[in-house]
């Protein structure tokens, strides 16, 4: 059963999820390179008792044109793992979420890493695993293209593997560190992966002792049939885009039935969709929010997003922007669950081209909410009890502006309905979630070999 409490995240980024926050007035144009910029939104969520914070990434430029970059404010960031080691010392309860790609990083190193960012947070990272989806990051490691779909997957999954049983290398109580004895681990309580795979060959083991979570809680966003599969069996929170409650519910009950087909219970999968809100006093002073920002882009930006949103399937330059979107376009090698999402909902709202690159440009595909704090919070509410969503992970279009409204004025109300917590439960971000520490995998089938050779 779920605990009658939505989870909470929050998206840091340079300037807001918006694509033309960073032209606000109030909104500082060089956030994305300053440390207490991000240390003050970190400290602003972990104020309202925020679950965690999330630091999307791509290790490329993910733009094509030129005219696109020089009107974007998405190419200045810190790497999530430096910046977030970084944060771990100026937090204490919010949990940390690192965005790490499986197609061009190796799983020793992100084993190592994530380990050295849990012990540094006590217990508070997560992993959002994340399979490359643009294009430009290939050639940045001696690659003409990105895998397929299917094999960036399949990678994925070993990756996985391989990680989780580097972090079980040394047991809890491995590193006795007795000086009287002069002994600092035990050996016997060490473990060599030894792994042999169609993608790794990892001896092991890990050179750090176990993460204090056991595992850093591990984010995905599977939303094709192959990712939602990948989700049911190895992620804990799922970030997805769901733009309306219905398709949300059908998500949530058909990742949750999934999930069970691995033998994993419904309170250890949690669907954390993206959420868009844009809160006023009035109605008319969040639609102002949002006109304004309308009134800051750009049609280079436009195009480009929404190009790059598609797959760079279709040079948004050349078409006649009052005509229908068809029903299909070709299949991308990139985020080929976006581009379906997207199609479905211009044929579902009979979208023109310049209506569908409006929309991206508001919400790439999330739900979006502009309203008063009683709406926001009525909307989270109906979707948290109508199991669409065991929480939500905003996606605010301008900070830290917009964080400061949604913790004045609509934490309040999600809490006058006992939807949201005004106090940390947990000292980890697993115990905060409600999500169970992992035994040692070594230790588990020692105890099961054990148990299997006793006399019945």
């Amino acid at each position: 059963m779920r605990l009658d409490e939505m989870k909470l995240g929050i998206m840091i980024l340079q300037a807001g999820c918006h694509e033309a926050a960073w032209r606000d007035p109030r909104v500082p144009a060089n956030g994305g390179v300053d440390i207490d910029y991000f240390a003050n939104l970190a400290a602003l969520a972990e104020s309202a008792a925020f679950h965690f914070v999330f630091c999307a990434d791509s290790p490329s430029v993910t733009d094509e044109a030129n005219a696109t970059i020089a009107r974007r404010s998405r190419h200045d960031g810190f790497e999530p793992m430096t910046l977030l080691s970084a944060l771990s010392s100026r937090t204490q309860h919010i949990g940390l979420v690192a965005t790490a790609t499986t197609t061009y990083n190796q799983p020793y190193h992100i084993a190592r890493m994530l380990a050295s960012l849990d012990r540094l947070s006590r217990g508070r990272a997560a992993w959002n695993i994340v399979t490359s989806g643009y294009k430009f990051e290939a050639a940045n490691f001696g690659e003409k293209e990105l895998p397929n779909h299917t094999a960036r997957y399949a990678r994925a999954r070993e990756f996985v593997g391989v990680v989780k049983g580097l972090w079980d290398s040394w047991e809890d109580d491995a590193f006795v560190r007795d000086k009287r004895s002069g002994i600092f681990v035990d050996t016997n309580k060490l473990h060599t992966l030894n792994h042999e795979g169609a993608c790794f060959s990892v001896r092991g083991p890990l050179n750090t002792a176990r993460p204090p979570q056991g595992y850093p809680v591990l984010v995905q966003a599977g939303a094709s049939d192959i990712g939602m599969t990948f989700a049911a069996e190895l992620g804990e929170v799922i970030f997805t885009a769901e733009p309306c409650r219905e398709n949300g519910k059908r998500y949530y009950a058909a990742l949750k039935e999934k999930a069970h087909t691995f033998g994993r219970e419904d309170n250890q999968v949690l669907v954390m969709p993206g959420l868009v809100p844009i809160v006023g006093r009035t109605k008319q002073e969040a639609l102002d929010k949002l006109e304004r920002l309308h009134s800051y882009m750009h049609m280079d930006v436009l195009t480009g997003v929404a190009e790059r949103w598609l797959g760079f399937v279709k040079d948004l330059r050349s078409v006649d922007l009052d005509s229908l979107v068809p029903d299909s376009l070709p299949q991308t090698n990139l985020f080929q669950s976006r581009q379906k999402l997207l199609l479905e909902v211009a044929a579902r709202r009979k979208f023109t081209w310049r209506q569908l690159i409006s929309y991206i440009s508001d919400s790439s595909g999330h739900m979006m909410v502009v309203g008063t704090p009683d709406e926001i919070a009525q909307n989270m509410v109906d979707t948290f009890d109508e199991h669409a969503a065991d929480g939500f992970n905003l996606c605010l279009a301008t900070l830290p502006d917009g964080l400061k409204d949604f913790i004045e004025l609509v934490v309040p109300e999600l809490r006058r309905r006992g939807r949201f917590r005004s106090n940390y439960s947990g000292q980890t971000l697993r115990e905060n979630l409600g999500l169970k520490r992992p035994l040692n995998s070594f230790t588990q089938a020692s105890m099961a070999s054990a148990t299997a050779g006793r006399p019945s």
